[in-house]
């Protein structure tokens, strides 16, 4: 009997560490050449993951739509995306909640040498649009122009929707008058001399939303949250200390830069300075309140093809315990 009593508890001691180990994986759905890959390299390069006991297990995809599928299928804990989708997801039963990755959503960019100076010049001109016609930049910009203008800009200029490495090159080859696209995309063309006409914080701002509204953020469901509380606190503050590192070293960037695709010093401090603008530094009820009076926007000019039938902002789009 002591034998048997001996060896049930030699097996338990064996399994207990696996399925804490188990308990602490997160695992994390990314694009491979997409800027949430570039802070999970960074976290596991450096250990960041391990320093608040998780183990970030990053899990590759084609395209965020395959990322969406994959947390709403559970075959990832975790993925980037912004929280109206989260919102939307809610609001057909789905229990996805949210914590903010980054503030850096896109700008509006000409070339160089374009007379386009303000939104009135933008009348008649072909306007790439990183994404879809649902796409919230494309939609807070339609609702910026109807503020300031009093004309729905999707009316005013003919859109050209498409992928950004497809419309970045349209925009240097001529063929489009200005983009409409994703930070990092935008920073690449800065570097190669475009410039801002207007950035989506710019829009955000000037629609009368005066705190940080971060877009993106780590979304995942709430039954995951609860049961392993302790893994998505620890991945949150590996998430933050990696984007600590990101915005202070340059030299992380140069061994990031085979994985971003270029070695240019110029394109390398147009990134990093793009990144480091967009990491949130408050994320509190204030913050809260304003993304609510945003999605009082987008449900304006987006109506049921962006939000479904929720007319008001669950709150518990947002997990209730992380502040900062």
């Amino acid at each position: 009997m002591r034998v048997r009593i001996a060896w049930f508890i030699l097996v338990l001691l064996a399994l207990g560490p696996a399925q804490a180990q188990e308990d602490r994986a997160v695992r994390a759905g990314l694009l491979r050449f997409g800027t949430v890959a570039w802070e999970i390299d960074t976290l596991r390069h450096h250990g960041l993951d391990r320093k608040h006991g998780i183990t970030v297990v990053p899990v590759e995809f084609a395209s965020n739509e395959a990322a969406k599928v994959a947390l709403q299928a559970g075959a990832v804990d975790v993925i980037v995306t912004d929280w109206p989708w989260v919102a939307r997801q809610r609001s057909e039963g789905a229990d996805f909640s949210f914590v903010p990755y980054s503030r850096a959503v896109g700008a509006l960019m000409v070339p160089p040498d374009s007379k386009i100076g303000s939104l009135r010049d933008l009348k008649g001109k072909r306007i790439g649009i990183a994404g879809g016609p649902l796409d919230k930049s494309w939609l807070l910009l339609r609702a910026y122009a109807q503020k300031e203008l009093g004309v729905d800009v999707a009316e005013a200029v003919e859109p050209v929707f498409g992928a950004p490495p497809l419309l970045n090159e349209e925009l240097s080859r001529g063929r489009i008058d200005a983009v409409l696209t994703y930070w990092h995309y935008a920073a690449r063309l800065e570097a190669e001399g475009a410039r801002a006409l207007l950035s989506v914080d710019d829009m955000i701002r000037g629609l009368g939303i005066d705190h940080e509204v971060p877009m993106l953020g780590y979304a995942f469901r709430e039954g995951w949250a609860v049961r392993a509380d302790a893994a998505l606190q620890g991945f949150v503050a590996a998430s933050r200390d990696a984007k600590a590192l990101l915005a202070g070293s340059r030299d992380e960037w140069i061994r990031l830069a085979p994985q971003i695709g270029t070695d240019d010093p110029t394109a390398l401090a147009a990134l990093q300075d793009g990144f480091r603008s967009g990491i949130p530094d408050r994320w509190s009820e204030a913050e809260r309140r304003a993304c609510a009076d945003l999605y009082a926007i987008l449900v304006r000019i987006g109506g049921d093809k962006l939000v479904g039938s929720s007319r008001a902002l669950d709150a518990r789009t947002f997990w209730p315990a992380i502040s900062y």
